[in-house]
């Protein structure tokens, strides 16, 4: 059938438009975010509110706590991996409700699932490993900077295993955010801490990346389960793939602190921590709930909006992050590191540019 001249001649039109200003596409960006808020009831904003409200306080005080463990006198890294699963029930006792008030059904669990359920909670349990070292020779600042680099690892690998594309913006943020990882490298002599050796610090620099690198990968690997094995993302999914990766990594982690015996040493720890025994055990405590808060928050935004505004709450909460360790923990802040802060949210800041699509408006085309 051929097209009407009429609706052929908009076609041209369409094609042949010049590219919208910067001062059309803020409108078009405030156009969209006013429509949003209008489509959504009242309830769905102040839940979407309290989820980011979670991810900007909880995790940053997660990464606090995790430091002022080991500034305070604490030495175990399997501690404070474990700190970060152990508190795998608390997101099961929002789940386990939705089953019985909601028209929610437990997800068939077949060997595939079970098996990628595993094989996500082992990486999980390196994954904290890993950061728990960083935290361990690194201030929280910088820590927290270099694991930033968790949006370079997630787009390399969301590319080669789900597909996901990457345009000219996408590299061009993964070059701006490596450049900033490089500033702080070369700047390291300034926030390394007195009592930490030059090898040490090496060392957390590089399980801080290499943390990063596998976060991104079990985000991939995440992704393409949800792909494969899982129809849809509905809220009680999205929980319960949580739930079973937490569970395993909460298994593995707690094999791994038996067997380094660091359960017993937990008493002698508490008894010559700065601040005293309550002191310990609150950060414990405190580290373990502020952890899945965050993990929760984080679930209940990427369910309730989309990947991309996940994208924007990570990337303020870096900044958040290192100011509030400059403030509460006197973390060294060099002019480099300044610079690396605002190299680093300039790259998050061109990955959300191009991630996130207007109508008509291909986020291929898009350029930062």
């Amino acid at each position: 059938m051929h097209q009407p001249l009429l609706s052929l001649g908009e076609t041209m039109e369409e094609v042949e438009a010049p590219p919208k200003s910067v001062h059309d596409k803020i409108t078009d960006y405030k156009n969209m975010v006013v429509d949003a808020y209008k489509n959504k009831p009242v309830s769905y904003w102040i839940l979407l509110l309290l989820s980011s409200a979670g991810m900007l306080i909880a995790f940053p005080a997660s990464s606090l706590l995790s430091r002022l463990y080991f500034s305070n006198g604490g030495k175990s890294k399997w501690i404070i991996s474990w700190v970060s699963v152990a508190g795998w029930p608390i997101p099961l006792f929002i789940l386990l409700p939705m089953y019985f008030f909601t028209k929610a059904s437990p997800t068939p669990l077949t060997l595939k699932l079970a098996l990628s359920y595993i094989g996500l909670g082992f990486l999980s349990a390196a994954d904290n490993l890993m950061y728990a070292y960083a935290y361990a020779y690194l201030p929280a600042s910088t820590a927290s900077l270099l694991a930033s680099t968790v949006l370079i690892f997630s787009a390399i690998f969301g590319y080669f295993i789900v597909n996901n594309k990457i345009n000219l913006s996408t590299i061009n943020s993964i070059v701006v955010i490596t450049a900033a990882m490089i500033i702080i490298a070369l700047d390291s002599d300034s926030d390394r801490f007195s009592y930490i050796t030059d090898t040490q610090y090496a060392l957390g620099f590089m399980w801080d990346i290499l943390g990063s690198a596998l976060h991104g990968l079990i985000f991939a690997l995440s992704e393409l389960v949800f792909i494969k094995l899982l129809e849809g993302r509905s809220f009680h999914v999205v929980l319960e793939q949580q739930v079973a990766v937490s569970f395993f990594a909460f298994v593995f982690t707690t094999i791994g602190v038996i067997v380094n015996n660091d359960f017993h040493g937990m008493s002698a720890e508490a008894k010559s921590f700065i601040g005293g025994e309550s002191t310990y055990y609150m950060v414990i405590i405190w580290g373990v709930i502020t952890f899945q808060l965050g993990v929760l928050g984080s679930t209940a935004v990427l369910y309730l909006s989309s990947t991309v505004l996940a994208g924007v709450l990570n990337s303020i909460r870096v900044p958040l992050t290192s100011i509030a360790a400059v403030i509460l923990m006197n973390d060294p802040m060099s002019g480099f590191k300044i610079l690396s802060l605002v190299v680093t949210f300039w790259g998050f800041a061109c990955y959300i540019y191009a991630s996130y699509p207007l109508s008509h408006v291909s986020s291929s085309s898009s350029s930062c």
